[in-house]
């Protein structure tokens, strides 16, 4: 979210209930005159081999195996502190 959503956001936040209606009445009037055009579908093949080397050559099963025996405890996830 950019800065100036953020910004944005928080002033809306502070308007009245009424003109919260009015900003969301103003901003559903200037999106009606947009057209917005879909995001062309990747083929999930495009992404073959593009991280090659990621598992130094081992079977991505025997990765998943290794990982769940506990044999990379530098990919291990630290449980959070209670506050």
């Amino acid at each position: 979210m950019s800065k100036e959503l953020v910004e944005l956001m928080r002033q809306a936040n502070a308007l009245t209930p009424d003109e919260q209606l009015q900003l969301i009445a103003h901003l559903v009037e200037s999106i009606g005159h947009c057209q917005i055009e879909a995001k062309p579908r990747r083929d999930v093949m495009e992404f073959m081999g593009i991280a090659p080397n990621m598992l130094g050559g081992m079977d991505a099963q025997e990765y998943v195996n290794r990982m769940r025996r506990g044999e990379f405890p530098e990919l291990e996830i630290k449980p959070r502190k209670e506050k």
